[in-house]
């Protein structure tokens, strides 16, 4: 028995320095990780609801964390190209032009809604006060999109207007313009530079819009706050996958484990910074893989082919 039991603690002694070891191989070769998103708010809102969670996650890994902003999708992608950012977090659609690319990006995880689910919209808002009801009453009107990659405000966009019998969003609006982020298309909307916006929806408590109006950023022509019931959804899409947090594929195994668990753990870890990414309409992360979004290469497959057609 005695004999056993040294045995099994030697083994376990072993496999502990053989972690040890591990991890400070992973640390050596990598003292700093870069973790990059793309605001779908001002850059001061990203920073401020990002830095939390980087910190924490410095904190749970052992080496610093650095949060980049990038400008947009795209430079997401380009950044885990070069292997400049070690881990993203992408949109549905970025994430399966980054694979159809052949960026090497693993998807680790995503979010959880507060009801549970792991989805969300596209929806096409109007302001209350106007006439528009459906996406017959905005032809020849301004369109505002987000961003080429992006996934609520540009390909389903394209997809659900190609299913209602609008394959050329160009030639159906007076003008359709992209915006930069989620914010600066409802920005352009309750400005009146465009009349109706593509954005992100998951409840009316829980969506870009409604974090701008917490945020007082929507006004009316006199100055007053703009409220919910100011804006009117006149289409939704069928619910999209939420997008996925993603680690180079190159990443040491041990450091890839290290990173997800480090994501599971945020909620009970450092509740305070988790909530704070979400202005707590999240539950925590749900575990995912990259072949859950293989559904979305075939949407951008779709998106691609029509833009070939439009071109030709």
């Amino acid at each position: 028995m005695i004999n056993r039991r040294i045995v099994l603690a030697g083994a376990a002694a072993l496999a502990f320095s053989a972690t040890a070891v591990s991890a400070q191989d992973w640390k050596a070769k990598y003292p700093e990780l870069t973790f990059a998103v793309v605001p779908a708010e001002n850059a001061s809102g990203v920073t401020e609801r990002w830095t939390p969670f980087v910190a924490y996650l410095s904190k749970e890994l052992g080496v610093k964390v650095t949060l980049r902003i990038a400008n947009d999708y795209a430079a997401v992608i380009e950044g885990q190209r070069a292997g400049n950012i070690h881990i993203a977090s992408y949109g549905s659609a970025s994430f399966a032009r980054a694979r159809l690319t052949g960026v090497k990006s693993d998807a680790f995880a995503n979010d959880i809604n507060a009801d549970g689910s792991t989805g969300y919209y596209s929806v096409f808002f109007v302001k209350a006060s106007s006439p528009y009801k459906t996406i017959d009453d905005v032809k020849s009107k301004n369109l505002g999109l987000v961003d080429p990659n992006s996934t609520s405000g540009n390909n389903v966009p394209r997809f659900e207007l190609n299913k209602l019998g609008v394959p050329d969003a160009e030639q159906y609006f007076g003008k359709v313009v992209f915006t930069g982020s989620h914010e600066n298309a409802m920005l352009a909307l309750a400005q009146g530079t465009v009349d109706v916006a593509a954005n992100q929806w998951t409840s009316d408590d829980d969506s870009t819009l409604a974090q701008m109006l917490t945020k007082g950023m929507l006004k009316n022509s006199d100055g007053s706050p703009m409220k919910k019931d100011d804006f009117r959804i006149i289409h939704k899409s069928a619910p999209i996958i939420n997008g996925p947090y993603a680690y180079n594929s190159d990443l040491p195994e041990e450091l890839k484990a290290a990173i997800a668990k480090a994501f599971f753990d945020a909620p009970g870890k450092d509740k305070a910074a988790f909530d704070r990414l979400s202005d707590g309409q999240k539950k925590g992360f749900h575990p995912a893989t990259t072949k859950d979004w293989d559904g979305t290469i075939e949407l951008i497959k779709f998106v691609d082919a029509l833009r070939k057609k439009k071109a030709s």
